[in-house]
């Protein structure tokens, strides 16, 4: 008989809790400007991020010690609900930015689609775990999948929220590869989903601005190059070892979102390049163990389940990074873990908290290494 661990995997937990708690660090440095300014008070918004990295912590340690194998009764139900909430927040959602991405409920921020890019990637790996062989066919078993991806895709977008219906797509079609879907099916969709992207890109004025700045053709005056700029002025004033914590300048109303999208600039100011080579680390050594962890599982749900939690986790943290060095045109995706903003810091954590539960009951190998 094969031996099962019975604790979680510790480099997962101890550089998920690392994140976390560097992360109300890097919030309050990157926020203390503009809430002394904004709010009265250079400690208004670290404070609600340290709640909220406590709600963290707290739903990653529950779930750990919860059997992910509930997630097969629950799958359906919770992906039902972030479709409900995603058409609510059509209806009834908060506008900021242009965008209506946002639900107050109870006086509570919510944003569905962080709760949603999780809540289809559990449901299409139940789905797979139960119906693998289905999946090699295109009408049977790979299409009622992709319709899922569809639907939450098409609901983000309308937000208007491209770039994370982007995400979410490209995501569950990686899952479903690894699931077994054949690649020709694979292929097909993602071309599709590439022009459909594409013709709703070029749909809006401000997504073409985006565009437009990222390739250096709208003489820097737009929002966007501005905001890049500051970016790109604060990683080049970090150096090697950058500039010390709290003292970042562009962090004084010069970069926009200096707390939230853009808050990799910021630590790269204050951190320097080994700064963000160590924290690229943490988020390496999460898909790193995700994958290990997925290969000793002791089912297929277990197998993707994992390789779904360390896909979103690696993903969203290479884009974030990516954007803010200018690679890729700019987006609304947060840093996972560090990123100030309650739906996508708990959400994340409580994922992590089934990955570790994953470890738990993973056979053979050693959890501790």
């Amino acid at each position: 008989m094969q031996r099962r661990s019975l604790s979680s995997d510790r480099p997962t937990l101890f550089v998920a809790i690392l994140l976390l708690v560097a992360g109300i660090a890097f919030v309050y440095s990157a926020s203390a400007e503009f809430a002394s300014i904004k709010l009265g008070a250079s400690e208004r918004l670290v404070v609600n991020h340290s709640i909220r990295v406590a709600l963290s912590l707290a739903a990653m340690l529950l779930l750990s010690r919860m059997d992910y194998h509930v997630l097969v009764q629950l799958s359906r139900p919770i992906l039902v609900l972030s479709l409900v909430l995603l058409l609510f927040v059509l209806v009834e959602g908060t506008q900021l930015k242009g965008a209506v991405r946002w639900l107050e409920i109870a006086g509570v921020s919510l944003q569905p689609s962080e709760l949603a890019k999780f809540a289809l990637l559990f449901h299409l790996s139940v789905r797979m775990s139960i119906v693998d062989v289905e999946l090699w066919d295109w009408k049977r078993g790979f299409l009622p999948l992709v319709g899922w991806a569809v639907v939450v895709a098409v609901l983000v977008a309308l937000q208007p929220n491209l770039s994370t219906a982007a995400l979410i797509s490209a995501l569950a079609l990686m899952l479903l590869f690894l699931g077994g879907a054949r690649l020709p099916h694979v292929a097909t969709v993602a071309v599709a989903g590439i022009g459909a992207l594409a013709i709703y890109a070029v749909g809006a004025e401000y997504r073409m601005e985006r565009l437009t700045s990222y390739f250096g053709r709208d003489g820097g005056e737009s929002v966007e190059s501005y905001q890049l700029q500051q970016a790109l002025i604060g990683f080049a004033r970090g150096g090697v070892l950058g500039v010390g914590p709290g003292q970042s300048r562009q962090r004084d109303l010069f970069l926009p979102e200096s707390y939230g999208d853009f808050i990799a600039a910021v630590i790269g100011e204050e951190y320097g390049l080994l700064g963000m080579v160590g924290l690229l680390i943490c988020y390496a050594v999460i898909v790193a163990r995700g994958i290990i962890i997925a290969r000793h599982a002791p089912d297929t749900l277990g197998y993707l389940l994992a390789w779904a939690i360390s896909l979103v986790i690696g993903t969203y943290a290479l884009v974030n990074i990516a954007v803010g060095c200018g690679l890729l045109p700019t987006t609304g995706i947060p840093l996972p873990l560090v990123s100030y903003g309650g739906s996508s810091i708990v959400v994340t954590a409580a994922a992590l908290g089934i990955l570790l539960n994953i470890s738990r009951q993973r056979v053979g190998g050693d959890n501790h290494a």
